[in-house]
């Protein structure tokens, strides 16, 4: 496997924020194709990068987030799989400029598999085709983020692995369990590390209270990396706009709190927008109890 080490980096490693809500600021309509823009409006996709970098993140992601082939299917833009993954990297490696490491987001199907949607093979294929475009590309790490369900997790990280890259798997929790679950931060934090995963993640949730009690549930019973990316607080829909309640103070002192608690990777989801991660980036300082991260 490739070895891929943030030793230079002291913990916590500053990730990036939300791309979706950024995008949406800058024109993308609610339900819109956000990874369309990588061939539509590359230079806001990459405004949106360097917007990240200059805020001290060390690790970007790319928008491809919905880029796989199922999830594209509901735009009826398959035919485009190849050049939005690959244009993806391309904008933010280009802003990364050196600074910062290029983490390629991968994303669930919007599928379901319980209810006879797609089939394993299908997504098999759809998770390797892309994990395969954004290795190819240049992508330094491949990260799986806001899944649900914990089975097309496993499959997309098998997927994905394939790649030789290292990968970050990430679930969505809510009320200390996976979402839509009754599945524990214990038994999925045994299931990924199984798997291969090379760092647990955790984002695109409402409650930063509640991931505490995850983030120290999951250091509990696995050395590897956790990765952390809450969101603003549950959104409400003003007028045709997505309103996220937690103001920046609140957010960052639930961050110190993720820090405390064994977070190595901390960022933001929905809502958070590059103020807030410089906010967190001039806040956060070492950990001291572990120097660096290697996947």
């Amino acid at each position: 496997m490739a070895s891929f080490s943030l030793q230079g980096l002291s913990t916590p490693v500053i990730l990036d924020g939300a791309w979706a809500t950024e995008l949406q600021g800058l024109g993308l309509e609610l339900g819109g194709c956000a990874d369309a823009w990588n061939l539509e409006h590359p230079e806001l996709v990459q405004t949106v990068a360097r917007s990240y970098v200059r805020a001290g993140s060390r690790i970007i992601l790319t928008n491809t987030f919905g880029a796989n082939r199922e999830a594209l299917s509901l735009y009826g833009m398959t035919s485009n799989v190849a050049e939005i993954n690959r244009a993806g990297v391309r904008l933010s490696r280009a802003a990364s400029n050196g600074q910062a490491h290029v983490f390629a987001s991968m994303g669930p199907s919007r599928k379901s598999l319980v209810r006879g949607e797609v089939l394993p093979s299908s997504l098999v294929a759809s998770f390797a085709e892309q994990a395969c475009l954004l290795a190819e590309a240049g992508a330094d790490a491949l990260v799986l983020e806001t899944f649900t369900d914990l089975d097309e997790l496993q499959i997309a990280l098998h997927a994905a692995k394939t790649t030789g890259l290292p990968v970050v798997a990430c679930l969505v929790f809510l009320a200390g369990s996976v979402a839509n679950s009754h599945i524990t931060p214990e038994t999925a934090a045994r299931v990924l590390a199984d798997a291969g995963a090379d760092a647990i993640g955790v984002n695109c949730c409402d409650f930063i209270e509640s991931l505490v009690d995850v983030c120290r549930r999951l250091r509990a019973v696995t050395d590897r990396p956790l990765w952390f990316k809450p969101n603003a607080g549950t959104p409400k829909v003003v007028n045709g706009q997505i309103i996220y309640p937690m103001s920046q103070e609140a957010f960052v002192e639930g961050v110190r709190q993720l820090i405390e608690a064994g977070a190595d990777m901390i960022g933001g989801c929905c809502g958070i927008n590059s103020e807030a991660i410089q906010r967190i980036a001039q806040t956060a300082g070492p950990r001291g109890a572990r120097h660096g991260v290697e996947l």
